[in-house]
This record gives C-alpha cells, sequence and structure tokens, in this order.
C-alpha cells in the first residue's frame, strides 16, 4: 500500500511538471531536457534502480526546476541569466538522478 501511494504522489508531481514546462516562454531545450529526466525518473523505478522514495523526492526536484521557470516566465519572457539559472538547476537535478539510480540501493 505504501509504495503505491508513493507511486501515485510520484505521478502527481510528475503531472503537474508537465503542464508547468507547456506554458510556453520558448525555452525548447529547456523542456526537452526536463521531460528526459522526468522519464530518467520513471525508467529507474520501472527496472529497479530506483527505490520509491527515491523517486518521489527526484520527481520533487524537477517539481522545483518547473516552479522555478514558472517565476521566471511571470514577465512574459525569460532572459539569458534566468535560462542560465535554469541549465544549472538541472545540472544538479540530472547529477541526483544519475548519484541515485547507481547508489546500489534497489526496489
Amino acid at each position: 500500500m505504501n509504495r503505491k501511494l508513493v507511486l501515485a504522489a510520484l505521478l502527481f508531481f510528475l503531472a503537474l511538471a508537465g503542464s508547468a514546462s507547456a506554458a510556453g516562454n520558448d525555452t525548447p531545450r529547456i523542456d526537452r531536457r526536463q521531460a528526459r529526466q522526468q522519464q530518467r525518473i520513471e525508467q529507474g523505478l520501472r527496472d529497479g534502480s530506483l527505490t520509491p522514495r527515491e523517486a518521489m523526492l527526484l520527481g520533487r526536484g524537477q517539481w522545483r526546476v518547473d516552479r522555478m521557470k514558472q517565476r521566471f516566465g511571470r514577465d512574459g519572457q525569460i532572459s539569458g541569466r534566468e535560462r542560465s539559472l535554469l541549465w544549472r538547476a538541472q545540472n544538479i537535478e540530472s547529477r541526483d538522478i544519475h548519484y541515485k539510480r547507481h547508489n546500489r540501493r534497489h526496489a
């Protein structure tokens, strides 16, 4: 039962992240990278390289990047500096995904 709850929470975060990234502001590279990272999390959950808790935490990190993008886009455009900050945040999340998928903990 607990695993189902964690999986449901993860799917909620991923769905929320998908709707936030669809908001626009012309950031196709950032959006594609965000989608790839979400796929990596889902794949790790499916193949057992991520525990449900790790997947939930990684989903929360992706959600934070999406919120950052929304905040930056409130004025109608995302500046070069803001793109750089988003890219850096995605780098951090990507490293976290890699680490958690290869830390020898399995579901």
